[in-house]
């Protein structure tokens, strides 16, 4: 097998949650580019069938699907029409993500809760889904878009956003144990940790930080489209077939620093 035949996903097809903006829709554009099939879906429906529209005009099929990623018939229905339009689910990239800024003290619990739901369990439910569907055709490839947060704790003056980052050191200690349990049925889980990037969730901070942001970056700059494509592209692919329950952290050397 030649190095470009391990990038191509021709005749695969992915499912990318919170799909709509952001980082979704950059992760959705990079597995289409590489030739697999996309389910775009989310809680902003309109905003998920721009982004199919946009993908079909690169020549693959896309489909768009409204779901709240807390709610098992919502991911029950997306991946059943998925498997019914498709026939199969090779990649899933569970990127649907919430915040809440608040001093920890202050923090109401129904907040703490709506992010638990959104970041945690939703990568829960939806894992488990389609890890179903993955297990009896004897592949597959899960992707959980986590964060540098969740490595460690921030100042408060910086990112008032304990339940995130609580949520994110979650989703990595899953992933390793979802990738244990999935490696014998040839499923391959594992993370993105993404530093900044301009999206919606860190738009607070870098309106406000970006100049102790860019200072602790060793880059000097905050990330882009293409610093998120390739490490997308390189999980999704054949490239990465002996890599369990790794997260790969795209920071810009953030977390490289002493």
């Amino acid at each position: 097998m030649q190095v470009k035949d391990l990038f191509d996903l021709s005749n695969k097809t992915a499912i990318v949650t919170g799909g709509g903006r952001g980082l979704g829709e950059i992760m959705a554009h990079a597995i289409a580019e590489a030739g697999a099939n996309v389910v775009v879906c989310s809680r902003d429906l309109k905003a998920c069938e721009a982004v199919s529209d946009a993908l079909v005009k690169k020549g693959v099929y896309s489909l768009a699907y409204e779901c709240d990623v807390t709610v098992k018939e919502d991911i029950e229905h997306v991946v059943d029409e998925t498997v019914k339009h498709f026939g199969t689910i090779d990649i899933l990239i569970n990127n649907s993500g919430t915040s809440w800024i608040s001093p920890i003290l202050d923090m109401p619990a129904d907040k703490w809760d709506k992010v638990m739901a959104v970041n945690v369990k939703g990568v829960f439910l939806f894992s488990q889904a389609v890890a179903k569907v993955m297990a009896k055709q004897k592949s597959g490839k899960i992707i959980n878009i986590a964060s540098v947060s969740g490595f460690g704790g921030t100042l408060e003056s910086f990112m008032n956003t304990t339940a995130y980052n609580t949520s994110k050191g979650a989703v990595m200690t899953f992933t390793k144990d979802l990738a244990v349990k999935l490696a014998p049925h040839n499923i391959q889980v594992n993370a993105i940790a993404p530093g900044f990037f301009p999206t919606k969730l860190s738009k607070p901070v870098l309106d406000h930080f970006s100049e102790p942001v860019l200072a602790r970056t060793p880059a000097g700059r905050i990330g882009e489209e293409n610093d998120i494509k390739g490490a997308t592209l390189f999980l999704a692919s054949q490239a990465s077939n002996y890599i369990i329950g790794h997260t790969l952290v795209i920071d810009g050397g953030m977390t490289a620093l002493a």
